[in-house]
């Protein structure tokens, strides 16, 4: 266990990433699920898989930060782990996983066509149900569509439960991001939103990175952010 205590504190979760602050009303079925799901974990008729997939904007990994943090909310051990910065390391460092409750596991598509990171998943995924624990994937295509090369992993990943996370719209957006600001002790009126959203790239991480920023020039400059002030610090021409 002393690599996986290991591992889980390598992972910080971002504070502002739970079920309260997803703003869909599209997706208000698949959180439900998702609470439902890790309320249930270890419980004798729970699959022991669940397979979350959708586009990249449409904030699955913030599905999967906020699974993590539910989960230790109801007293159950979990870790947060990117296959973006998995697939860096060598596959040992998925040993000892399997004695964690909730293994969440976010963009498995970035290891398709990688034959020793897919054994790895399915070897691991072997071991999560010998030890009677769950994991919680996602990726950005079905199942059968990712490109996974072992006809194996992709029967796992079938085989327990499967929500698509459907994209927020406009409007779902600036609710969103105001949100996030005022978590942040920022106002941001509908105006300013519409314009980051109409001038920046309309992925939800991609706005969240410019709203980082925003909010450290703000607080540097003592400056509220207007659309101005925007311009400014991203460099944006009229």
């Amino acid at each position: 266990m002393k690599k996986v205590a290991q591992l889980a504190l390598m992972v910080q979760l971002p504070d502002d990433e739970t079920f309260q602050s997803f703003k869909s009303e599209l997706n208000v079925a698949v959180v439900s699920q998702l609470k439902s799901y890790i309320e249930q974990v270890q419980e004798q008729e729970t699959p022991h898989g669940f397979y979350l997939f959708g586009l990249s904007s449409a904030g699955k990994s913030h599905l999967l930060h906020a699974s993590s943090t539910y989960a230790a909310q109801v007293g159950k051990s979990s870790v947060c782990l990117s296959c973006a910065e998995l697939k860096q390391l060598p596959v040992e460092v998925l040993d000892g996983l399997e004695q964690i409750d909730l293994i969440c596991l976010d963009d498995i598509h970035l290891i398709a066509g990688d034959k020793q990171w897919e054994q790895a998943i399915f070897d691991l995924y072997n071991r999560v149900l010998e030890q009677n624990n769950y994991l919680l994937i996602s990726g950005n295509e079905s199942a059968h569509q990712l490109g996974i090369g072992l006809p194996d992993l992709v029967s796992r990943l079938s085989w327990g439960l499967t929500e698509q996370v459907k994209s927020l719209d406009d409007d779902e957006k600036i609710v969103a991001i105001q949100h996030r600001a005022t978590q942040r002790g920022l106002f941001l009126s509908d105006e300013v939103v519409k314009f980051l959203i109409n001038r920046l790239s309309r992925d939800m991480g991609s706005l969240i990175e410019s709203l980082d920023v925003l909010d450290k020039a703000s607080i540097q400059e003592q400056r509220k952010i207007t659309i101005p002030f925007i311009k400014q610090v991203l460099s944006l021409k009229s």
